[in-house]
């Protein structure tokens, strides 16, 4: 480990004034594109937030100077500067802020989110450390890749207060991943002085990761460049992961409009005599470069952007739908499994090394799935089978998700492990506000390949939190795929599926069938998502479950037959997309609807089937909805406790009786 403290490393460009003239050329597109959003913002032609990085230009254009096409950079909420130093296009930045279709992200992302993963930069990010685990999921990718490229991910300091900083750059050291984490300090951590928000430093801090630091003068755009430059060409030749700390100013507030109580008008004059746009411009006057053509040159291609930005259409309003996900080619309803019976644990390992050998781009991640084979024993023998690509993790949910997401964003289809479902609440972020919304926010330009396998299943004294059955909080989240199989077939053929899907999907297992045995379908089977099964026909009640508790609800439907009532088990299998159509011909057919699922009943599943029937198939309700679900408490731990709290096959019994009879 190192640590290193850079400054004034002009003389490294004096042999090379044209260098230092497009370096200024950038940062005064940065400068002029930020003073002409801020005027903007004022006369109401910007409708959203505006986080501007005004002085702060050097740290950006000088940290960029040296990627290339291969490499990506993950950005902050004040990201306009990263994002021009990385090659966008002023002119679509400027009707994305002003929210036109022509807008880089087609007037769905606007400031905070501004992003062209096409060109490598993954985005601003409305949420403070964020980009940094979809970072590390990025420098996965070029590090199974191997052709060189690296990722640079911006934070401020205010970020390294987020569990999200520890979790990265934790992991990016632990996989030795090709990340530079660059720390853009600029004394304030939105209102609040740095000193007032932590005590240790970044330079006391890299140790403890066992990361080389470097420290520079983020306002010195050519000090900058030449500490980064060394540093990617290290990382390019195998290199781990750094951090660095460049120290700059913001002139703004942390947003327009802050009044800006917080600081000391003489502190920002004295860093404004730090101007680095003036430092540069001087120190390229010594070389015998006049500035000047190139101010004007900025200022002719702003005033360009601007007027095309405003002559720009909004989005229409017919297109509000578009791009939350990426459309599903179909796929047609696979034979019924005739095979040799296996296990629905069998059917998991079996799936996940079937795509691992048909594609080089998935990948394996989570707590102990490498070395330890996953706590149930789901992946023993593919860390061997596949080096490099089924990969063990820290404890660290929200990283583990956010590799994901980073890696999908740079085209490999990762399965990442969240050991209980009951976890979600750990690293929600990264699902809700990242994998969920990314392709929208970009405007259809990046897809979300990606899976997340977890499990859950109460039955066994798990307790509170080991036992939530969290479905529709995801299924809530536009933008997420939910999937939760019954049988060891659809279990294989519904994982692959969601291998191969481009866009997000948690796929959730019952930890409880994992030993439950079924017939095996052949290797090539495929269950469309987003489609249920019938599991048993019937005339007279229509039974909706999914997941372990459809076992349940065909073994009623069989008891109930001898009573002359005639049960339709429809199995969802997915949980979001909802197959409603399956189920309205089936309450068609029988004019009654019963739902039974092990979530807590309010606000679930079943409540979204009624609120579907009673819009959709009211005229041939002949009996109210029923909803059978867990008891609206938290799971109980003593086993005469969770009897009660788990809907039973006697309880579900008495919900059809009840609506045969009504």
């Amino acid at each position: 480990m190192t640590s290193t403290r850079v400054s004034d490393l002009a003389t490294a460009f004096d042999g090379d004034p044209s260098a230092l003239a497009e370096m200024y050329r950038r940062m005064r597109l940065i400068r002029e594109f930020e003073d002409r959003a801020s005027r903007l913002y004022r006369n109401n032609e910007i409708p959203g937030f505006l986080h501007l990085s005004i002085g702060q230009e050097a740290s950006a254009v000088g940290a960029c100077r040296p990627l290339d096409d291969r490499d990506v950079v993950t950005s902050t909420h004040r990201g306009h500067g990263h994002c021009i130093a990385k090659g966008l296009d002023v002119e679509g930045m400027f009707a994305e802020l002003m929210g036109k279709e022509t807008g880089t992200c087609r007037g769905r992302g606007g400031s905070m989110h501004i992003a062209d993963p096409r060109k490598g930069i993954f985005g601003a990010n409305g949420i403070v450390a964020a980009g940094l685990p979809i970072a590390v999921g990025a420098g996965t990718a070029a590090q199974l890749r191997a052709e060189g490229g690296v990722v640079l991910a911006f934070f401020g300091d205010g970020a390294v207060a987020q569990g999200m900083f520890h979790e990265a750059v934790n992991l990016a050291s632990v996989w030795q991943l090709p990340v530079i984490f660059f720390c853009e300090n600029n004394k304030y951590a939105e209102f609040s002085p740095i000193a007032t928000q932590t005590r240790a430093s970044l330079a006391d801090r890299a140790p403890g990761y066992a990361l080389d630091y470097h420290h520079v003068d983020g306002n010195d755009v050519a000090a900058v460049a030449s500490l980064v430059d060394g540093l990617v060409r290290d990382l390019r030749e195998g290199g781990g992961p750094v951090l660095v700390e460049a120290d700059t100013y913001r002139w703004h507030g942390h947003y327009e409009g802050d009044p800006e109580k917080y600081r000391d008008p003489a502190e920002l004059a004295e860093w404004k005599d730090r101007d680095p746009l003036v430092r540069l411009a001087a120190r390229l006057r010594e070389l015998g470069t006049d500035v000047a053509p190139i101010d004007a040159e900025v200022d002719t291609s702003i005033d360009a952007a601007v007027e095309a930005a405003r002559a720009a259409a909004e989005p229409s309003p017919d297109t509000l739908h578009h791009f939350v996900g990426v459309p599903r080619e179909p796929v047609p309803e696979p034979a019924e499994a005739t095979g040799e019976v296996f296990r629905t644990m069998d059917a998991i390992r079996g799936a996940l090394d079937h795509e691992l050998a048909r594609d080089d781009t998935v990948f394996v991640a989570g707590i102990d799935v490498g070395a330890g084979g996953n706590v149930f024993g789901l992946t023993r023998g593919l860390a061997q089978k596949y080096p490099g690509r089924v990969r063990d993790t820290p404890i660290s949910e929200s990283a583990i998700i956010g590799a994901g997401v980073g890696a999908a964003m740079a085209g490999l289809r990762p399965v990442v492990e969240l050991m209980y479902f009951d976890f979600v609440g750990v690293c929600l972020d990264q699902l809700m506000n990242q994998a969920a919304k990314l392709r929208f926010m970009t405007g259809g330009a990046v897809s979300l390949p990606m899976v997340v396998r977890t499990q859950f299943g109460a039955g066994k004294s798990s307790g509170s939190q080991h036992s939530q059955s969290l479905e529709a909080l995801l299924a809530h989240i536009p933008g997420l795929t939910v999937v939760m199989p019954s049988t060891p077939a659809d279990t294989y053929g519904l994982l692959r599926a969601a291998i191969r899907d481009p866009n997000p999907v948690v796929f959730v297992e019952n930890r409880l069938m994992y030993g439950r045995k079924g017939p095996q379908p052949p290797p090539e089977h495929l269950i469309p998502l987003g489609r249920a099964a019938i599991r048993r026909s019937g005339t007279d009640v229509t039974l909706v479950s999914y997941s372990k508790l459809v076992h349940d609800c065909v073994d009623v439907a069989e008891e109930i037959a001898a009573e002359g009532i005639s049960v339709e088990v429809i199995d969802l299998r997915t949980i979001a997309p909802l197959d409603t159509e399956t189920v309205l011909r089936s309450l068609a057919k029988t004019g009654r609807l019963v739902v039974a699922h092990q979530a807590v009943g309010d606000f679930g599943v079943g409540a979204e089937l009624a609120a579907v029937a009673a819009r959709e198939g009211f005229w041939t309700l002949d009996a109210p909805v029923i909803r059978v679900g867990a008891e609206p408490t938290p799971a109980p731990y003593a086993p005469s406790l969770e009897r009660v709290w788990l809907p039973s096959k006697e309880r579900i019994a008495s919900a059809v009786r009840e609506s045969a009879r009504a």
